[in-house]
């Protein structure tokens, strides 16, 4: 499946882009959104356009990402690391990066950060966001979509080998896997171990204790 991030990513979504690969649940909204392998690899290819096309970056470049876990955080990261970026993941703040995503929360803070600067509601269906975007900042999902759903490379994903350890470490099995981001907030756990399981992946937030074994028995996901 190979060793680095990008390549575990093209193995999976190669097997039948046009099965369920990310399910996402947020018992905070009652939100549930579904994602074939096909869909989320363009939300892929355009995160990592938009970062060289758009920004200019590259291998040696930094993404701050200081999001939560949701759908299109793991577009964003695995954008990241297609166009060969290295990510910082949860810092309090995005010193020394190079391009940055941020939860509205987190961007309203006023935090020095980098030129290139985007912000994400995270609000059900892929919305753009509602009302004004804080000075300094772009609107992810309304620039995103400018850019191309195939990207033509080099891929990246070297640097990311480590990741690949360590989500291996975790040990997870089966090919389908409900993940709870409140147990499980490092991407590691919700994202790079099921792909180092060849898994697709059920990512709960926000999460009701009582729903997560009837949303395991319906989705056909075994619990990590």
């Amino acid at each position: 499946m190979g060793n680095t991030v990008p390549s575990l990513f093209a193995a999976i979504v190669g097997k039948d882009p046009s099965l369920p690969f990310l399910t996402f649940y947020d018992d905070a909204t009652g939100e549930r959104t579904e994602l074939s392998g096909a869909t989320l690899a363009n939300w892929v290819s355009k995160t990592a356009n938009l970062l060289v096309d758009g920004c200019g970056l590259g291998p040696g470049d930094t993404a701050a990402v200081r999001l939560p876990a949701h759908w299109q955080t793991a577009a964003i990261l695995l954008g990241a690391w297609t166009a060969g970026l290295t990510v910082a993941y949860g810092e309090p703040t995005a010193a020394g990066a190079d391009v940055e995503f941020a939860s509205l929360s987190a961007a309203e803070t006023g935090a020095p950060g980098p030129a290139d600067r985007y912000v994400l509601g995270l609000a059900p269906m892929g919305l753009p966001m509602r009302g004004g975007v804080p000075d300094g900042w772009a609107d992810y999902l309304a620039e995103v979509r400018q850019f191309g759903d195939h990207y033509p490379g080099p891929v990246g994903g070297a640097g990311t080998e480590d990741l690949v350890e360590r989500a291996r470490a975790l040990g997870y099995s089966g090919s389908r896997l409900l993940v709870d981001a409140v147990a499980h907030p490092d991407p590691v756990e919700w994202l790079l171990g099921p792909l180092a399981a060849g898994a697709s992946i059920v990512l709960s937030v926000n999460s009701d204790p009582a729903k997560l074994a009837d949303r395991a028995s319906a989705e056909g996901a075994a619990p990590v």
